[in-house]
């Protein structure tokens, strides 16, 4: 009795790991009734300190679906969000929220970097497929990363790029031959503040230090005392607002540091950062996209988001998320196969391929061609130096101060 026990439950666990691989198989294709909406779910930091980053990207996404016309194959396109903070824990939760909804059928996201390290592999495991209007992190699209990320894409810069701009400012045009670097341990703050002193040292800079702060600290002076002892010319600190903020406005009061230039990049290229910062931002340099660059149709897009919102764009990854959204709605209206009593059928492996397939889309930020591991971005990037003017306007400078 015992050993025919064994047998029938060893029976009941082969068929139902059948079972579940059968479902788990079932249900990368998502099938809509007539009239069903087509669900698109983002991940974003909308709460925080950083809300301005994860707003900017909200707003991209619904012009986007605006713009498509708000329906793609005949069906109405839903939208639906979680709030991922601006860290792992935060990505990992909102993943799972959204890999728990077997409707979904490709999600638009992350913010930070860090979020999308703990999240991508949770949304690919469900058969999302997620694409990033910010994640710049180098590793997320690197020929090593895990499998987990088989199902990601970004339409954002690689920091490779942004890192070896900001070297290339700071050592040719500002004459700097001293630098330091802070980051906050995020994957985005220390690969990109790594990429920068890795390039300045290639074109004959001195890397005075490379230092960490902890998301939360507000008292910078120990690690800005400590960088004073090497004297730097520079500080490229890429991280968030809130510690970003503090370091601005306590450089200045270090000894050693009262003439030492500030460099910041994306992260904290927003108006809720002048607010951190206050006047001590005056002259700093952030390193961010070049809208210059953008195509024609962003005018448009700007115009379109003051009618919509009252305000203009307040964090660099609008267009990037406009184009996120396009390239989504494309691929499904490639991909997906409409019934002749109104249904729709979305095979959510061939939308992967259909969006890792993008060749010279034409988007807002540029013509996205997608590389073997989600790299889709037309990448420009420039230098923007902050002025009393636009800080004290609460926006940030239409132009660039420099660009390669």
């Amino acid at each position: 009795m015992r050993r025919i026990s064994t047998v029938g439950i060893a029976l009941v666990l082969i068929v139902g790991l059948v079972v579940a691989v059968g479902s788990a198989t079932a249900a990368d294709v998502i099938k809509l009734r007539k009239g069903e909406p087509v669900h698109l779910a983002y991940w974003f930091v909308v709460s925080g300190p950083n809300t301005s980053l994860g707003m900017d990207t909200v707003r991209g996404i619904e012009i986007a679906i605006e713009d498509f016309g708000g329906k793609v194959k005949g069906h109405p396109v839903k939208l639906t969000g979680q709030d991922t903070g601006c860290g792992p824990e935060g990505g990992q939760a909102a993943a799972t929220k959204i890999a728990s909804d077997p409707t979904v059928v490709a999600a638009i996201g992350s913010n930070c970097s860090s979020a999308a390290q703990a999240g991508v592999p949770i949304l690919w495991e469900a058969g999302i497929p997620t694409i990033s209007p910010s994640n710049t992190a180098p590793i997320l699209t690197d020929p090593g990363r895990s499998a987990g990320f088989n199902g990601y894409l970004r339409t954002c810069h690689n920091d490779k790029i942004q890192g070896a701009v900001a070297a290339l400012f700071a050592y040719k045009q500002l004459g700097v031959k001293r630098a330091a670097t802070i980051h906050d341990g995020s994957v985005y703050a220390e690969q990109l503040a790594q990429v920068f002193g890795a390039e300045f040292k290639k074109l004959g800079g001195t890397l005075t230090a490379a230092e960490a702060v902890n998301v939360g600290d507000t008292d910078m002076r120990p690690v800005l005392t400590s960088i004073a002892t090497g004297k730097p010319e520079l500080i490229y600190y890429p991280i968030f607002i809130a510690e970003g903020g503090h370091i601005t406005r306590q450089a200045k009061e270090v000894a050693g540091l009262e003439k030492t230039q500030l460099m910041g990049a994306d992260g904290i290229f927003s108006p809720d950062f002048y607010k951190a910062a206050g006047d001590a931002a005056i002259g700093m340099y952030h390193t961010s996209p070049d809208f210059s660059a953008f195509a024609g149709g962003y005018q448009k897009f700007l115009k379109t988001h003051q009618d919509k919102y009252g305000m203009k764009p307040e964090a660099p990854f609008h267009a990037y998320s406009y184009d996120a959204t396009i390239m989504i709605l494309q691929a499904i209206e490639k991909v997906g196969q409409a019934g002749s009593d109104g249904s729709l059928t979305i095979d959510r492996m061939k939308l992967r391929d259909a969006l890792y397939a993008t060749k010279n889309l034409k988007g807002l930020t540029g013509n996205l061609t997608c590389d073997q591991y989600g790299d889709c971005a037309d990448p420009a990037i420039a230098v923007y130096k902050q002025t009393k003017e636009n800080i004290r306007a609460g926006e940030n400078p239409s132009k660039p101060f420099w660009k390669p």
